[in-house]
C-alpha cells in the first residue's frame, strides 16, 4: 500500500527554450537602467498624484478610467516602500530620494517584457510555425513605441499586457476544447479568459473594445458548438452555461472586486470630495464625517438643515440666500419681485442653514419629544439668518423666464401675499411614511400652491447676485431629475427661539460622537462613471511647467461670495457624467495640446511626442515608432483584407484554393488579429476627447501580430516554385534587418541615455528632409 514511498518522486516538465529566451531578453530591454531618467516623464505627473493618494489612502477621482491600473502602479510604489510624499506638479521635475523610481516603473515594464513570449505564444495556439511566431515576437521586441511607454509609470503596456493574455488564453481554452472539455486546464484557460479581460477593462475602459472582441469569437464558436450533432442536449447547456459564467459572471465580479479595493484602501477625505453626494463624504475619514458624524438622522420640525443640491452640477451648492434682493428690473426689461434672493451657494456658509418649521405653529425649536417630518407632509423653510420665509410665486425667474422665482418673501405691504408652503416628497423612500432622514433621504421641495418643485437651473446670475447659481421653482418637471432633489447635509436640533440665540447657534460647530456607515454597492453606484474635475489643461506641460489635473481648478471662496467677483473665464467643475458609456467617447478636458494627433496621423506615423528633454544636456526621450514595423504593419492588414475577400469570392464560386484547416487558421487568425485592430482603432473616430499616439499602441499590437501570419501564408500558398519561396524569404530577412537598424537609429530616443549631437539630432529628421525633398520635385 506504501510502495510508492519506495520510488523517487519524478516531475517531468516541457519547456520551451524560445519563450524562455524572449522572455530573458524581453526583460534586458525594458529593465535595462529601469530608473532613468529619475526624473517626471511626461504622463507621470498624471499618475503619481494618484500613487501618493493610495499611499496616503485618500480618495480621490480619474475620469480616464477605472481603478485597477492606478492600483497597480501604486502596488509599485508599496513594494519599494513609497509614502507619498512628493509633489506631482511639473514635467522634468527631479525625484527626491524618498521615491522609488525603479519600483514604481517595475510593473508596466514586466508587463512589457512578457508582452514578447506572449506574442510568441499566440501565434504558435494559432498553428503557425515557428518561425512566423518567433518573428512576431521578436517585432514586440524591437518596436521602440511599445518599449519607450513601458520602461515609464503608465498604463498602455499593462493595457497591451492583458489584452494578449486574454486572447492567449481564449485560444489555449479553445484548443483545450478539442481534446479535453472540462478538464482543469479547460476550466484554468477559461476562467483565465474572464478575468484577463475584467483586468483590461479595469485598467482603461479601451479594454472592453478587445473583450467584445474575445465575446464575439466565443459567441460564434459556441453557435457552432450548438449546432454538433455529436453533442447531447446537457452536453451542449454545460458548455453554453460555462462560458456564460467565466466570460460574463466572473468579469462583472472582478470588475465590481477592483472598485471593493479601491474604496477600501482610500478612506479618508481627499480633494475630490465636493463633487460626490453628502452621503459618500460622510463614509470617509476627516472632512464631512467629522461635522456629520455626531448629527440626528432623523429631520424634525424645528431642526436646522444645509440643503445641497443632488445634481452637483456645474458645481456641487448649497441653498442659499442673503439679504440682498433681486434687482426692480432686469436688462431685458423684465420686472422682479423684490425679494430676497435665493440662489445656490458652492461654499458652506453660515447663510447655508434653513430652519424646518411647521406651518401651524411659531416653534422654531425642536419640541421633546420630537415631531420627525415624513413624507407628504407640508412644512416651511425658514432662512436662519434672516428669519425669511422660502417662497415662490407667478413672477418669471432672472434667467429662465419659463420658471418662477424662488426668494425668501419680505412683506412690501402690497398686494402679493406669501405663498410661502412645501410639501415634501422623498424620491428615494421605501414607503409613504418614510421619515425625512440626514443625509440618506433624496427629497424635492414642491409648492403646494403652483406644484412647482425647487430646482438648480445652473445658470450664474449676473453681477447683481454675486455670480452664484440661479434657483427656480420648474413647473414642467416630471420624473427624477437630480437638479431638483435636494439631500439635507449638516443638520441640528434647533434648541433657541430668540433671534440673537438662534445666530449664535447657526455659527458653532456641531458636535461629534456617533458614525454612518454606507454600503459598498451605494459608493460604487454613486462612482459611476468616475470622473474628475473639468479643468483647463496647459497646452504644452514641458513648457509652463505644469501639469497637475486641478493645477487651475482652485477658486477661492471669495470668488464666489457677495463681497468678491469671479475672475474672467473662471472655470466651474462639471459634476458626474450620468452614463457611462459616455466615458469611452468623451473626455472632460476639451483644450488642445501641443502632441495631439488625428487617428490618420497613427497609422501614417506622422506624429510622436517628446516624454523627456534633459535640463543640461542634449538627452531625450521621444515616444516614436519603427517605421519599417509601422508602415508594414499597415500594408499587411490591407494585404489580409485584399485576399480574405478574394478567397471569400473564390469560395462563393465553390473555388478552394486554400485546404480546409489553413482556410479556417486563417479566418481565426483574422478575427483575432485584423480585429483586435479594427477593434482597437475604429472606435477612435468617434471620439471628441483629445487623442495621444500611445492610444493607438494596442491596435498596433494586434497589427503586428497579423504580420508574420501574412508573411507566412504568401511563402506558403502565393510563391508557388521553391525560387519564389527562397527570394521571398531572403526579402523577409532583409526587411528584418532594416526594422532592427531602425530600431538601433531611433535607441537614443527611446532610452534617452545618449547625448545627441547636431549632426545625430539631424540624421534622425530623416522623415521631414524627406518631404523636403519630395516638395521640391
Amino acid at each position: 500500500m506504501l510502495g510508492f514511498l519506495q520510488r523517487p518522486v519524478v516531475v517531468t516538465a516541457d519547456v520551451n527554450l524560445n519563450v524562455v529566451a524572449l522572455t530573458a531578453v524581453g526583460l534586458l530591454s525594458r529593465l535595462w537602467r529601469l530608473a532613468y531618467p529619475r526624473a517626471v516623464v511626461f504622463d507621470e505627473v498624471y499618475y503619481g498624484q494618484y500613487i501618493s493618494f493610495y499611499m496616503k489612502r485618500v480618495f480621490f477621482l480619474d475620469g480616464s478610467g477605472p481603478p485597477f491600473g492606478h492600483m497597480l502602479l501604486a502596488l509599485g510604489g508599496y513594494l519599494g516602500g513609497f509614502d507619498g510624499n512628493f509633489l506631482w506638479n511639473r514635467i522634468g521635475a527631479e525625484y527626491s530620494s524618498n521615491v522609488p523610481v525603479w519600483s514604481l516603473r517595475l510593473l508596466p515594464a514586466l508587463a512589457g517584457a512578457l508582452s514578447v513570449p506572449m506574442a510568441y505564444q499566440i501565434l504558435w495556439e494559432l498553428r503557425f510555425s515557428h518561425c512566423a511566431a518567433m518573428g512576431a515576437a521578436l517585432l514586440m521586441l524591437i518596436e521602440n513605441a511599445l518599449i519607450t511607454q513601458a520602461r515609464l509609470m503608465l498604463l498602455e503596456s499593462l493595457l497591451i499586457f492583458f489584452n494578449l493574455l486574454a486572447v492567449l488564453s481564449y485560444l489555449k481554452f479553445s484548443n483545450s476544447q478539442k481534446h479535453r472539455p472540462f478538464s482543469p486546464s479547460w476550466w484554468l484557460w477559461l476562467t483565465l479568459t474572464g478575468v484577463a479581460c475584467s483586468c483590461a477593462v479595469g485598467i482603461k475602459y479601451m479594454g472592453i473594445f478587445t473583450y467584445l472582441l474575445v465575446l464575439g469569437v466565443a459567441a460564434v464558436h459556441t453557435w457552432h458548438l450548438i449546432g454538433d450533432q455529436a453533442l447531447s442536449n446537457v452536453c451542449v447547456l454545460c458548455h453554453v452555461l460555462a462560458r456564460a459564467v467565466a466570460l460574463l459572471v466572473v468579469p462583472a465580479v472582478t470588475y465590481l472586486l477592483f472598485f471593493y479595493v479601491h474604496l477600501t484602501l482610500l478612506c479618508r477625505s481627499g480633494p475630490h470630495d465636493q463633487i460626490m453626494s453628502s452621503a459618500f463624504q460622510a463614509s470617509l475619514e476627516g472632512g464631512l464625517a467629522r461635522i456629520t458624524q455626531g448629527q440626528p438622522l432623523e429631520v424634525a420640525y424645528g431642526s436646522q438643515v444645509t440643503l445641497k443640491s443632488a445634481s452637483g452640477k456645474p458645481v456641487p451648492c448649497w441653498l442659499h440666500s442673503h439679504p440682498s434682493t433681486y434687482p426692480l428690473s432686469y436688462e431685458n426689461g423684465r420686472g422682479s419681485s423684490h425679494q430676497q434672493q435665493v440662489t445656490c451657494y458652492p461654499f458652506k456658509d453660515v447663510n447655508n442653514w434653513w430652519i424646518v418649521k411647521d406651518p401651524g405653529r411659531h416653534q422654531l425649536e425642536v419640541s421633546n419629544p420630537p415631531r420627525p417630518v415624513r413624507h407628504g407632509d407640508v412644512v416651511q423653510l425658514v432662512h436662519g439668518m434672516t428669519s425669511r420665509l422660502l417662497n415662490t410665486h407667478d413672477v418669471a425667474a432672472p434667467l429662465n423666464p419659463h420658471a418662477q422665482e424662488v426668494s425668501c418673501y419680505i412683506d412690501y405691504n402690497i398686494s402679493m401675499p406669501a405663498q410661502s408652503l412645501w410639501r415634501l416628497d422623498i424620491a428615494n423612500r421605501e414607503s409613504d411614511a418614510e421619515i425625512w432622514k440626514t443625509i440618506l433621504s433624496e427629497v424635492r421641495l414642491v409648492h403646494l400652491n403652483t406644484s412647482a418643485i425647487l430646482k438648480l437651473s445652473g445658470a450664474h446670475l449676473p453681477d447683481w447676485g454675486f455670480r452664484q447659481l440661479e434657483v427656480v421653482g420648474e413647473k414642467l418637471s416630471r420624473g427624477y431629475h437630480e437638479s431638483a432633489v435636494w439631500t439635507v447635509e449638516e443638520h441640528r436640533y434647533g434648541r433657541s427661539q430668540e433671534q440673537r440665540e438662534r445666530e449664535l447657534e447657526l455659527h458653532s460647530p456641531t458636535h461629534v460622537d456617533v458614525s454612518r456607515n454606507l454600503s459598498f454597492m451605494a459608493r460604487f453606484s454613486e462612482l459611476q462613471p468616475p470622473s474628475r474635475p473639468r479643468c483647463q489643461a496647459p497646452v504644452n506641460p514641458m513648457e509652463t511647467g505644469s501639469a497637475a489635473p486641478w493645477s487651475r481648478c482652485a477658486l477661492r471662496r471669495a470668488d464666489w461670495s457677495p463681497w468678491g467677483r469671479p475672475p474672467a473665464g473662471a472655470w466651474l467643475p462639471d459634476g458626474l457624467w450620468l452614463l457611462q458609456w459616455r466615458m469611452l467617447t468623451v473626455r472632460s478636458d476639451d483644450s488642445e495640446h501641443k502632441y495631439s494627433s488625428t487617428p490618420l496621423d497613427w497609422v501614417t506615423l506622422d506624429t510622436n511626442i517628446a516624454y523627456w528633454l534633459h535640463p543640461r544636456t542634449s538627452a531625450q526621450i521621444h515616444l516614436l515608432g519603427n517605421v519599417v514595423i509601422w508602415a508594414s504593419a499597415g500594408l499587411a492588414t490591407a494585404l489580409y483584407v485584399l485576399l480574405f475577400c478574394w478567397y471569400l469570392l473564390c469560395r462563393r464560386r465553390r473555388v478552394c484554393e486554400l485546404p480546409e484547416d489553413s482556410w479556417l487558421r486563417w479566418v481565426l487568425a483574422g478575427a483575432l488579429c485584423a480585429g483586435g485592430w479594427a477593434a482597437n482603432y475604429f472606435p477612435f473616430f468617434l471620439m471628441e476627447k483629445t487623442l495621444f499616439l500611445y492610444h493607438y499602441l494596442p491596435a498596433l499590437t494586434f497589427q503586428i501580430l497579423l504580420l508574420p501570419v501574412v508573411l507566412q501564408h504568401i511563402g506558403e500558398h502565393l510563391c508557388r516554385s521553391q525560387l519564389h519561396r527562397s527570394l521571398f524569404g531572403a526579402l523577409v530577412v532583409a526587411w528584418y534587418s532594416a526594422a532592427c537598424h531602425v530600431f538601433n537609429m531611433l535607441r537614443p530616443l527611446t532610452y534617452g541615455d545618449k547625448s545627441l549631437s547636431p549632426s545625430d539630432l539631424q540624421a534622425l529628421r530623416w522623415k521631414e528632409s524627406w518631404d523636403i525633398l519630395i516638395r521640391k520635385h
